[in-house]
């Protein structure tokens, strides 16, 4: 079983100086995880890679992770280094979430070729396991020839600080049992690309997938990624159907998180603040997480 984790997730501007200050503040307030979105066909997103440096130094004990990274603009053996690299520079602060295209118009515009749902999930799956060979750090050459991705006795290294985990944003039913399959956790799109009423059976096809290949359903990190904003708006007060983003008090935000970890394997929970600012980090770590928490120990949400 997973332990349960709380973060958020920022939008990579320009404003380099504002996203230190709300990795900061979320590290000070203890939460565990800033995910960095990765749209790199966006002209004024700065790079995620980067951008994930820059808050890694920035902080002491979050983590840090792509939100997710977009596999088909990046070469797998790069992604390995760069992942490393970070992970090592951080003390073991890095994970890698991995997206296997989506926008294929900008994609494509930026010069990769364009890839069918079919053909980006088996080069997922051929670049998940390049990047775990480079991780061995073992020095000996590595030979991987796949359809997309090919690595020809290039050397394994350097190995991260920690076992860096492989999540997956998948949507689709084949990429759903990849996950199962072979990754280490799902990053659950954002109910715009997979509303809530699909995320129970997203799992599911999750843990049978993890079971047909002997592995324990339990071990998979599952994340939910919730849009919205904290405090006295009205709006939307669940997350059963559709997409609308979450918009409800701190008490309300608690309880749907805690209904979320009950009734799904959801152990992890990302808040995507509709605009992003210190004082909904700081509403969201000290009083919604808290209360989830608790809510979720004692074993009911409110109603």
């Amino acid at each position: 079983m997973q332990d349960l984790t709380f973060g958020f997730s920022l939008q990579p501007t320009t404003d380099i100086g504002a996203h230190r200050e709300l990795a900061a503040a979320a590290d000070a307030l203890r939460l565990d995880l800033v995910g960095i979105q990765d749209h790199p066909y966006i002209a004024d997103f700065v790079g995620t890679f980067t951008l994930a440096g820059v808050l890694l130094a920035a902080t002491e004990n979050i983590a840090v992770f792509p939100d997710v990274a977009n596999l088909p603009l990046r070469s797998p053996a790069m992604l390995a280094k760069s992942a490393a690299t970070l992970d090592l520079a951080s003390g073991g602060r890095f994970e890698l979430a991995l997206g296997a295209g989506g926008y294929w118009d900008a994609i494509t515009a930026m010069g990769a070729p364009r890839l069918t749902p079919g053909e980006a999930n088996v080069a997922l799956e051929e670049a998940i396991t390049i990047i775990r060979a480079l991780w061995r750090g073992d020095d000996k050459p590595i030979h991987h020839a796949g359809r997309y991705y090919s690595i020809s006795g290039t050397h394994s290294g350097p190995a991260p600080a920690h076992p860096i985990e492989i999540w997956t944003g998948a949507q689709g039913p084949r990429a759903l049992a990849l996950t199962g399959r072979i990754a280490d956790g799902w990053a659950a799109p954002l109910a715009m690309y997979k509303p809530y009423e699909q995320w129970a059976a997203a799992n599911r096809l999750i843990d049978d997938a993890a079971r047909q290949a002997g592995r324990n359903p339990a071990d998979l990190r599952r994340i939910a990624q919730i849009v919205g904003t904290i405090g006295g708006v009205p709006g939307t007060t669940t997350l059963r159907t559709g997409a609308a983003p979450l918009r409800a008090d701190a008490e309300q935000w608690a309880s749907e998180i805690a209904r979320l970890a009950m009734e799904q394997p959801f152990t992890g929970f990302v808040f995507w603040p509709e605009h992003q600012s210190i004082e909904q980090i700081e509403l969201f770590a000290s009083e919604v997480v808290p209360a989830a928490r608790a809510l979720i120990g004692r074993g009911s949400p409110q109603r």
